[in-house]
């Protein structure tokens, strides 16, 4: 048999059954250092499917740095299929301040599909578009939930996308929920370059937590998987059904208080449930939270003193 071809990206090339780890320049520091966006290329010996895994789009949400270094330790190009293209930190300015945003305070989640002669935040966008997702036919987006949130693990994708359902449904988080496309967003480039992407939402910011990782560990690998990447392995390739929903919304803050809530991630509530109380300095309750639908609570403010219209608790209304 053939050996593949080389996969060029940057200025470099990886030969199939190998793996590399390439810089892609960004720009200079002030102070004259260069800073560039890591990749680590893992050229599969056979021909397969194109993938790129990637975290810390926004700089805080490190939690699926730790999935994408666990999925490529578990990864050996000289048995898989196909080219994975593993990219830990994307926003590497916000990651090295444990800061959401770029230094021009830009979302580079809203900067996508980007300019090679616009804001900083539009040229890393491009250069990922460039680089990664233009040779790739499917990516996984890791994020967590924002600064004081918390979220259940999660698939947000295009459900009405055949396709991109089937790979929702093979990662296996406990729910997938049908997200419209963002303008600028990662997941609105790729789809409009031809890739389905996942966006898989868990745990908190700034923090690694056991359980959201192991599931999106076993999540990406399932999804390698079923693109005939790597051979389906036992211990997670039985998972259950995940619940689908089309529609959610937050429970907001009705008054100002000290929040108290009596639900947990995951739980399955009805219109109508007490969800918690707000109460004043001295402990006395001053408002109740009800749910206003049924559903499964997805996410949760971990902040415990809220104002009016703060939200409270996310509920996904399922099919």
């Amino acid at each position: 048999m053939a050996l593949r071809e080389s996969f060029a990206i940057g200025t470099v090339r990886v030969r199939a059954g190998s793996a590399k780890e390439v810089e892609l320049p960004i720009t200079r520091l002030v102070t004259g250092g260069d800073i560039s966006l890591p990749v680590r290329v893992l050229h599969g010996r056979e021909p397969g499917p194109t993938v790129w895994v990637n975290a810390a789009i926004h700089g805080d949400e490190v939690m699926g740095v730790e999935v994408v270094q666990q999925i490529v330790a578990s990864l050996s190009p000289k048995t898989l299929r196909g080219t994975v293209l593993a990219v830990p930190v994307v926003n590497v300015f916000g990651f090295m301040t444990g800061d959401r945003y770029l230094p021009d305070r830009r979302d580079l989640n809203r900067s996508f599909p980007g300019s090679a002669r616009g804001s900083l935040a539009s040229r890393i966008a491009h250069l990922f578009m460039t680089e990664v997702v233009g040779k790739c036919d499917v990516g996984i987006d890791l994020h967590t939930a924002a600064d004081r949130r918390s979220n259940l693990p999660q698939i947000r994708a295009d459900l009405d996308d055949p396709r991109t359902r089937e790979l929702a449904e093979t990662f296996g988080a406990p729910v997938m929920l049908h997200a419209r496309l963002r303008d600028g967003s990662l997941r609105q480039a790729g789809r409009e370059r031809g890739a389905r992407v996942l966006l898989y939402e868990a745990g908190e910011a700034m923090r690694f937590q056991a359980e959201p990782i192991a599931v999106g560990v076993a999540g990406v690998r399932r999804v390698l998987a079923s693109l005939g990447m790597i051979d389906p392995d036992p211990a997670w390739a039985d998972h259950p059904a995940p619940a689908e929903s089309r529609s959610s919304g937050w429970v907001r803050a009705r008054g100002t208080g000290i929040l108290y809530l009596e639900v947990r991630l995951g739980d399955r509530v009805e219109n109508g449930q007490r969800l918690g109380g707000l109460s004043d300095t001295f402990g006395r309750r001053v408002r109740l939270v009800h749910a206003d639908r049924d559903g499964i609570v997805i996410g949760l403010t971990r902040a415990p003193i809220v104002n009016a219209g703060d939200a409270l608790v996310h509920i996904a209304t399922p099919v």
